[in-house]
């Protein structure tokens, strides 16, 4: 409807995604996994049956995406062309957690709405898809106890860290612009491992810093299942981020963190949550496109209780991404 020229996110940086993907054969429309939409019933095992409520107002959804027109429309207009897509990227999450235990890893082309907490939606979160998908985890998947999220988007993953705050199953590391939205000192009680960055970070500093904590977060707590917030508004010129990061430092920083987690055998599930230029899209490609250069994703992971992830492997080829038809064309 148009509504996406009014907002600084890339609504079509998912189907981008896969086109740049596809375009370097690295995937085929057969080879793709469709998410589902998560249901009412999938989104209470997190949320208030209140703040699904609540999304029925218009003006709410209008707040909380920051797209004021949206507060004009019909809430069947909004259900259908705001929060649908929005609920199919969570249903990803959640099925790309499940797949990410069986399998060693996955990658939902979208989701991280790390803003939103079980009560409340925010910077552009509506749904609170990191927490569904470990909840689902501890809840319905035997031997999965422990999960470490590892946020590196440039703002502070509080939704999460608010719906985990006294959860000791759930170790956060989050390393941000200490400058920037949201500044949620309460829900910075929750991060085990914080990184506060300061405006303009360059690659050598961010790097080196990222290799450290995540290498420290996962020698401190060994869990399950880890689930990487991989946001690309690092990236130097990013309107909301404030950071210096280029694009070679994204594709190393996704590197250095699926090295970590191959090397120790823990699954791991990638979101690709904020970033607000046109060029993130070829960037997350050409990252997907290294992990799987290097061996990273498409090699057997003896992962506990990963059934047979080489006949995996030989079903879905090489990759099994989540993607939405949200900005699919």
């Amino acid at each position: 409807m148009g509504l996406e020229k009014l907002h600084p996110f890339d609504a079509g940086k998912w189907g981008k995604v896969i086109n740049f993907l596809k375009e370097e054969k690295l995937i085929a429309d057969d080879l793709i996994v469709q998410a589902r939409e998560a249901t009412d019933e999938d989104l209470l095992v997190v949320h208030t049956r209140r703040y699904l409520n609540k999304l029925k107002w218009s003006f709410v959804v209008a707040t909380i995406t920051e797209i004021p027109p949206v507060a004009f429309l019909p809430n069947f207009v909004v259900q259908r062309q705001v929060l649908k897509p929005l609920r199919t990227q969570t249903g990803g999450t959640i099925m790309a957690g499940k797949l990410a235990v069986d399998r060693g890893w996955a990658i939902n082309v979208g989701g991280g709405f790390h803003h939103c907490s079980s009560d409340k939606g925010g910077g552009f979160c509506a749904y609170a898809d990191i927490t569904l998908a470990i909840k689902f985890l501890f809840e319905r998947v035997q031997g999965v106890s422990k999960a470490t999220i590892i946020d590196l988007d440039a703002h502070q993953g509080n939704g999460h860290e608010r719906d985990f705050m006294d959860d000791h199953r759930v170790y956060i590391m989050d390393a941000y612009n200490r400058y920037i939205y949201p500044g949620d000192g309460f829900a910075k009680r929750a991060i085990k491992r914080k990184v506060e960055l300061e405006w303009g970070t360059e690659d050598t500093e961010y790097l080196q810093k990222v290799h450290t904590h995540v290498e420290g977060a996962l020698n401190e707590l060994r869990p399950d299942i880890i689930v990487y917030n991989a946001g690309t508004d690092i990236l130097d010129g990013d309107p909301l981020g404030g950071l210096a990061i280029s694009p070679q430092g994204i594709v190393k920083r996704d590197e250095v963190v699926f090295k970590a987690a191959r090397r120790r055998r823990i699954p791991i599930l990638m979101v690709t949550s904020g970033g607000y230029q046109k060029r993130t899209a070829r960037i997350i490609a050409d990252s997907i496109l290294n992990l799987h250069n290097l061996g990273l994703i498409d090699k057997e992971l003896a992962t506990s209780g990963a059934g047979n992830p080489k006949t995996a492997f030989v079903v879905h080829t090489v990759v099994s991404l989540y993607v939405t038809c949200f900005g699919c064309d």
